[in-house]
């Protein structure tokens, strides 16, 4: 062997030891500034690792989960996708739900879909685990988002100006005595790389004065600033002699938060001291205070984590005596879930809850919902667009005729990131002829019909009315939806009969995904449909409704005709059994009228098995199920 080939050799050993130390270098000083908090410069370090190293697992996943720290979620759903398709969720479990998480929060519904679909199997083995049941409800939110993220309420939505606004962020809290309060996360001095000069990088309470519908330059409250203690989320008493906000330790990247109050008096703050352990319960985080009136009793609300909380941050309140005794906390158990929910706020003129909640059906991460009290708190309901967007939107109150909500769309200021950091928004107006505290979040126009298309509707095989000749029948179509969903779990054991176990679990999912996404999905939105063109049809609108029924190759093209009218004619008994029957007198005189468009199976896809001893592929697979609809593709006025 060649002295050359041997000093090449030892040349090309000492470079790769060298890298190796550079990238474990890199990684060691991108850990530390990620525990501290320091998103961006452990970017930083994380990025120059992985040019080192590109094919690293490890880099890859932290380069993916410090850029879903630091918001940027195109960037992250780029980096958790490598790290899944590196390694199917085996050494990173998390890797495939963060992935359609962060693809979710980019708008992409359909993308999003099939990942949570693809993370139900794979999760599939623990049922009761957290990222199963996350995928699961992410699957029904995500077709929840696609169906309705083309309404949007008539209201304007503006940033606030940069009297209050920066390339930081900013959440807004209330309006007192025409001040606005808010906090902001902001450091002394900051270069262009977002590099911080001063250890003191906190969030701090500001205030701003409205001045003719303008807010002023916005001044720190320093009376309420503490050395290395984050503080925000003021909430003023009922008689507005008191304060109630947040002071917060950051203690490696985890705020540890309880609620303080202050004495206020003419522009003056005094006595601060935090809450006994009522409210601030040992080792648990506390924050987000908010005081209302609920039915003549101050009541304060707040976010914790407290022992009994469901998941996550709950929203617990406490009723108050003589403005320093507090009754024993209470969890809003109709409202709170295994996610987070937050930032509650409460409007005592419509006895109304809005909060923020990453759970139920929403357009991105965090959305703002309300739920109404009256005996008891009602499903929370989503505000809807422009109010929620595919990022984080939270922290909503209202001041008279306009919303105020905190969110890190895009359009907010920033420097690097687009969707890194909360602005402050207000939205306006409320539609006029109505009740300014009632939100409207959807236009509710002919318009608004034509987009709700098409409608879909499934049915079992041979439903309603089996080995029937009939065209029509007396069923209502929630009556053949009820039944179909009964036999989930028949059709389960029907199309994985004989298959090893990991491909049975992987085809009952997938049977199982099929009912959430299209038949489930169909009455979700036949309610939505019906609900709006009721209320065409008040206007005095007539209205012609075309709707097409298809069957699966089964049984003959004769029979299957005539079974498709009577699914259309289910579809019809439904609508003329709504709202106590009075649209039964539109379909009477003439006003909803109906074009049918029996196909039969003509137009099913000719793959599709129609073997009567294969039922397993002719009637229990998703490809059989997904042909046997009836669908409203179209709507049309008709002219006197």
């Amino acid at each position: 062997m060649s002295r050359l080939y041997i000093t090449g050799l030892f040349i090309a050993f000492c470079l790769t030891c060298y890298s190796q130390n550079k990238v474990l270098n890199y990684l060691n000083y991108g850990d530390e500034k990620y525990k501290k908090g320091d998103v961006v410069n452990a970017l930083d370090y994380y990025k120059q690792a992985l040019d080192l190293d590109s094919n690293s697992v490890a880099i890859n996943w932290k380069y993916a989960e410090a850029l879903k720290a630091y918001k940027d979620y195109e960037k992250s759903a780029h980096y958790y996708g490598i790290v899944y398709q590196k390694e199917g969720a085996k050494i990173y479990p998390a890797s495939l739900i963060n992935y359609a998480l962060m693809v979710k929060q980019t708008g992409d519904y359909d993308q999003a879909i099939s990942l949570f679909k693809k993370a139900k199997t794979i999760y599939a083995n623990d049922k009761k685990s957290y990222f199963y049941l996350k995928s699961k409800r992410e699957l029904e939110a995500c077709l929840w988002a696609k169906s309705t993220s083309n309404l949007t309420a008539e209201c304007i939505t503006n940033p606030l100006p940069s009297s209050v606004n920066t390339e930081n962020s900013e959440f807004g809290h209330s309006i007192s005595d025409g001040t606005f309060y808010f906090s902001s996360l902001r450091a002394d001095s900051i270069n262009s790389k977002e590099e911080v000069f001063t250890p003191n990088y906190t969030t701090s309470l500001f205030q701003s004065k409205q001045v003719e519908g303008s807010f002023e330059e916005s001044k720190k409250i320093t009376s309420l600033v503490a050395a290395n203690i984050n503080v925000g989320n003021g909430s003023f008493s009922l008689n507005k002699t008191r304060f109630y906000f947040s002071i917060c330790k950051n203690d490696n990247f985890n705020y540890s938060c309880k609620i303080a109050v202050a004495n206020y008096r003419d522009g003056v703050w005094s006595s601060v001291d935090t809450l006994g352990e009522i409210i601030n319960a040992t080792g648990a985080n506390t924050t987000m205070p908010h005081i209302a009136n609920w039915n003549g009793i101050e009541t304060l609300f707040f976010a914790s984590d407290r022992e009994g909380t469901e998941g996550g941050m709950d929203i617990w309140y406490s009723q108050l005596k003589n403005g320093n005794q507090f009754s024993k906390v209470r969890n809003m158990k109709e409202i709170n879930t295994v996610d987070n929910d937050l930032c509650p706020w409460w409007d005592e003129k419509s006895n109304t809850l809005y909060f923020s909640s990453s759970w139920y059906n929403g357009f991105g991460g965090l959305d703002i919902f309300k739920s109404t009290f009256s005996n008891q708190f009602s499903a929370p309901e989503n505000i809807g667009k422009p109010f929620n967007s595919s990022a984080n939107d939270l922290y909503y109150f209202q001041q008279q005729d306009t919303a105020y909500l905190s969110s890190n769309r895009k359009g907010v200021k920033f420097s690097k990131n687009p969707t890194c950091c909360s602005d402050i928004f207000s939205v306006v107006p409320f539609r006029k002829e109505i009740d300014s505290t009632e939100l409207i979040t959807t236009i509710e126009t002919f318009e608004t019909l034509m987009k709700r298309l098409p409608v879909t509707l499934y049915f079992h095989n041979d439903v309603p009315n089996p080995k029937s000749t009939d065209t029509t029948t007396t069923l209502n179509y929630l009556t053949t939806y009820a039944e179909y969903t009964k036999l989930l779990s028949t059709y389960q054991e029907e199309y994985s009969e004989g298959l090893i176990p990991e491909k049975a679990q992987i085809a009952k999912e997938e049977i199982e995904s099929f009912f959430i996404e299209y038949v489930d999905q169909g009455v979700k939105d036949l309610s939505i449909f019906s609900d709006l063109l009721f209320k065409e049809l008040q206007k005095g609108t007539r209205i012609k409704l075309i709707i097409k029924g298809f069957a699966s190759p089964l049984a003959k093209s004769d029979y299957n005709v005539k079974l498709t009218k009577r699914r259309i004619a289910s579809l019809k008994n439904y609508l003329a059994e709504l709202e106590n029957g009075e649209f039964s007198t539109y379909i009477e005189n003439g006003t909803l009228q109906f074009v049918e468009v029996p196909f039969g199976e003509n137009n099913a896809n000719k793959m599709t098995s129609d073997n009567f001893h294969d039922q397993k592929n002719s009637v229990y697979s998703k490809a059989a199920a997904v042909e046997r609809k009836i669908e409203i593709i179209s709507i049309e006025r008709l002219n006197e």
